[in-house]
């Protein structure tokens, strides 16, 4: 398969990701997506972190290279500040303290590459009376009340994937972050490290939340507010064959017309803000969108303005009109992806390679960031390095 050249706003941009689990990989497919050149530094054997993926499912190291080092080997720890001495940024998931018992920390870094960003990403944060403990994506939302927040309020709190903690709360932010960062340092020529923590950054995503309820203007109850399914027009429903529909008309113009779609007379409703009321409107709601299909409302709907869509599985959505006509999901390596977002209007990003194996960039990476190949090829000999 012919490797197109990078065209993201990114490319030219050189990222070190030390290998890892969740959070730091999908922050470098974010980096790589937009045109970064990221180099993955796996272990010579791996054990727990997803070898038994194909490569070509795997998303989160896609349009990525792989370099397999021994950091516990003298020449293979010197290799991989080699490399960091070449990198604008280095991405790590480790827990506190690793990177720098390794001898790869934000000092030893710094010694070499003054203006080199280093990106951290843990759950806890680098300092606090958890950093050393293990948690994953459920734990910290948990702990920053984002979990408590979400789900039926009869029942127990809904588990949304991993998208706040590892990828909202996580990625995103430490990707914000080092982008940030790396602008700073083309100005001031220094680096600096960057500690994103999935609590801070959940934290941070409740913000609304935790203004309204200061305002008085949020129940810290599940299904009591006006976007966590205690308004009646804001919600899922099940229809008639056991699926189900997504209404949020949070807006009067667009309530009035889920109410004309729906075939309700606003004059025969309480207020559509009147909170003592929603609990029986939910109750007539559901009663309603029970006597048709889920596709049948969807063509009831059409042409009304109603914040209304159907709820479709995962192999239902790439289908769906709207999402075919962006090309959200394209074909690459015979599979199909999420694209690449967002979109540039001069700097186009593209898919460029599927995840590599483990080792599989080795010689090719080390090569072309300025180790002889006689000595690159000496770190394979010794152990200390892999080509696959």
């Amino acid at each position: 398969m012919t490797t197109p050249h990078a065209t993201g706003p990114l490319r030219g941009v050189r990222v070190i990701e030390l290998g890892a689990l969740g959070p730091a990989p999908y922050c470098g497919a974010l980096l790589s997506d937009l045109g970064a050149d990221v180099v993955r530094v796996d272990r010579l054997v791996l054990d727990d972190v997803g070898v038994d993926t194909p490569a070509r499912f795997d998303f989160y190291n896609r349009n990525k290279r792989s370099v397999a080092l021994d950091l516990k080997h003298p020449e293979g720890l010197a290799a991989a500040l080699d490399l960091a001495a070449k990198a604008d940024v280095l991405i790590e998931g480790f827990r506190p303290g690793v990177a720098e018992k390794l001898g790869i920390g934000p000092l030893d870094c710094r010694a070499r590459n003054p203006r080199m960003v280093f990106g951290r990403m843990t759950g806890w944060g680098q300092t606090g009376p958890l950093a050393q403990y293990a948690g994953h994506d459920i734990n910290y939302i948990a702990l920053t009340g984002a979990l408590h927040a979400m789900g039926p309020g009869d029942g127990r709190p809904a588990v949304p994937l991993n998208l706040v903690g590892d990828l909202g709360g996580g990625a995103m932010y430490l990707a914000v972050g080092v982008l940030a960062a790396y602008v700073d340092a083309q100005r001031s020529g220094q680096g600096q490290v960057v500690d994103a923590a999935m609590i801070d950054g959940v934290s941070n995503m409740l913000s609304l939340m935790y203004g309204f309820m200061q305002g008085g203007m949020w129940k810290d109850a599940r299904e009591s507010n006006l976007t966590d399914g205690g308004a009646h027009f804001y919600g899922t429903y099940l229809t008639q064959d056991d699926k189900f529909v997504a209404v949020g008309a949070i807006e009067a113009r667009f309530y009035a017309q889920l109410l004309a779609g729906m075939g309700l007379n606003a004059g025969d409703l309480p207020p559509q803000n009147d909170q003592a009321a929603w609990p029986r409107m939910r109750v007539l709601f559901s009663e309603v969108f029970a006597r048709r299909t889920r596709d049948e409302w969807v063509q009831a709907m059409q042409g009304h303005d109603a914040c209304f869509t159907p709820v479709l599985n995962l192999q239902e959505a790439p289908q769906h009109p709207q999402l075919r006509d962006r090309s959200s999901f394209i074909q690459f390596d015979g599979v199909l992806h999420p694209a690449p977002a967002p979109r540039f209007e001069h700097t186009p990003v593209n898919l460029r390679r599927p995840a590599p194996r483990p080792g599989q960039h080795t010689l090719e990476v080390l090569g072309e960031w300025g180790l002889p190949v006689a000595q690159a090829q000496k770190l394979v000999a010794q152990g200390a390095a892999r080509q696959d």
